[in-house]
């Protein structure tokens, strides 16, 4: 995995959690992790994070697509639904097992009722929550 240092894949396990564990960085795995599908788009991640502006938290997720701890899958052109998003963000195979083997998932089931019981989502999100998503993770 790439640090972002240019050590690619000598990265220490102790950096890299370092790394995933940031506090805008774990905010977003959190979320990744307690979506219903566990695919949000960028705007259901902006709202989650209504402290952080939207460049930051795609310049977060981007750095974790570079560590190979998420991944961004995109419906087929045929899939596509005009107004709805169709870019998604989840984490990678080797990502979970990574978050996985530090304890770094132990919340996931408390994440996802969370969730469920935020009552104020904008209309937006509710729809968006509702999106299709690609079949193939």
């Amino acid at each position: 995995m790439d640090d972002g240092l240019g050590n690619g894949e000598n990265t220490a396990p102790r950096e890299l959690i370092h790394f995933v564990t940031q506090q805008t960085r774990f905010a977003l795995i959190n979320n990744i992790l307690q979506h219903p599908e566990q695919l949000p788009s960028m705007y259901e991640l902006e709202e989650l994070n209504p402290s952080v502006s939207d460049a930051t938290v795609y310049k977060h997720i981007q750095k974790l697509i570079g560590e190979g701890i998420v991944k961004e899958v995109a419906l087929d052109d045929d899939q596509r639904r005009q107004g709805y998003p169709w870019k998604f963000y989840g984490l990678t195979k080797e990502g979970r097992e990574f978050l996985e083997e530090y304890n770094l998932l132990a919340a996931e089931e408390t994440l996802q009722q969370i969730y469920e019981t935020i009552s104020d989502k904008p209309e937006k999100m509710v729809k968006y929550k509702n999106a299709p998503r690609p079949d193939d993770i």
